[in-house]
């Protein structure tokens, strides 16, 4: 973003370009430079990259607009969206993220320079998630509807990718994880009727409340309080708390948009996602987190978010490393 000079001169940045045919290998980036050339073998299509900081002072934090990407042989242009904060101590403290690419332009030699300097600015693709948040006021069902459509039409998109010839099949990140994928559709049901108390709602992450999810049902099942509701301790909800247990203890520093994202993927590659869901709908904690209108305590939402997610299962997700380097599940 613009006003770089003091982040970028504290912060040791680091990317790693992949594709359908490998990827680069982390690549360093000069301090005070927003520009790298390298070379590397033929890495296909290009879906994914990771940028990252070694850094963890307080000063070093920069907010990242987005990265673009030049490839000299083929002329392609592709940009990776951020718009997110990379530092510690601000936005959700993550020091890694990876983004999702979207090819700009096939071949057109123009580019090559189109990009050189500041990019123009880009709203974050989560920013436009927080609308959901906070007080449920005369739009309530309106946005209601929207954020059930936003899913099923990220899951109907995920249906016609299998079925497609494989040949004919686009990028299965993009789907979970860019603009209008399963990872923010599924954030938007769970962010509706969130309750805060914070004035400017910045900090509010769904990642917070799946984690405390998980404590309240270890400590209930530990004290064997459950209150007679359906979260009886069996396989679903073993493999939740094992499965966010297992997110928090990675090495890698990806913050809680990261976590919240790798807990989709996981959760939809080994058919578990919509048995989860229930579980977090009946949580305790739910109806002390949530506002009486929010989507996760209306109970025929849940169900039929389910029955969406369930159709899921008959596919074979097969995840890029990129999404799930560090996590042993």
């Amino acid at each position: 973003m613009k006003k770089l000079s003091i982040a970028m001169a504290t912060v040791n940045p680091w990317v790693c370009v992949s594709g359908e045919l490998g990827d680069s290998g982390v690549r360093q980036i000069p301090k005070n430079t927003q520009e790298i050339f390298f070379q590397c073998k033929n890495l296909g299509r290009l879906s994914t990259l990771q940028l990252g900081q070694e850094n963890s002072g307080l000063l070093a934090k920069c907010l990242i607009d987005c990265v673009m990407v030049y490839n000299e042989i083929t002329g392609h242009t592709y940009k990776f969206p951020c718009g997110r904060w990379l530092g510690k101590g601000v936005g959700d403290g993550s020091l890694e993220r990876v983004l999702i690419g979207q090819l700009v332009s096939p071949g057109a030699e123009e580019d090559a320079g189109r990009w050189t300097g500041t990019p123009p600015e880009l709203a974050s693709p989560s920013q436009s998630v927080r609308t959901v948040l906070g007080s449920l006021g005369s739009r309530s069902r309106m946005l209601s509807v929207e954020v059930q459509e936003d899913m099923r039409e990220a899951a109907n998109n995920l249906v016609k990718h299998f079925h497609k010839p494989e040949q004919e099949r686009g990028n299965l990140t993009v789907l979970l994880c860019g603009e209008g994928g399963l990872v923010l559709s599924l954030e938007k049901f769970l962010l509706h009727g969130f309750k805060s108390n914070r004035l400017f709602q910045r900090n509010v992450f769904v990642w917070d409340f799946v984690e405390k999810a998980v404590v309240s049902m270890e400590t209930a099942d530990q004290m064997g309080d459950l209150h007679g509701s359906t979260l009886t301790r069996g396989p679903p909800c073993d493999s939740l708390c094992h499965y966010v247990n297992a997110i928090n203890a990675s090495p890698r520093n990806i913050g809680k948009e990261g976590k919240f994202q790798l807990f989709v993927c996981l959760g939809i590659r080994d058919r578990l996602l919509s048995q989860w869901l229930p579980l977090l709908a009946e949580c305790p904690l739910t109806a002390r987190t949530y506002e009486d209108g929010a989507l996760l305590r209306d109970r025929a939402a849940v169900h039929s978010l389910s029955r969406i997610l369930h159709t899921l299962n008959e596919f074979s997700v097969t995840l890029e490393t990129a999404l799930v380097k560090g996590v042993d599940l």
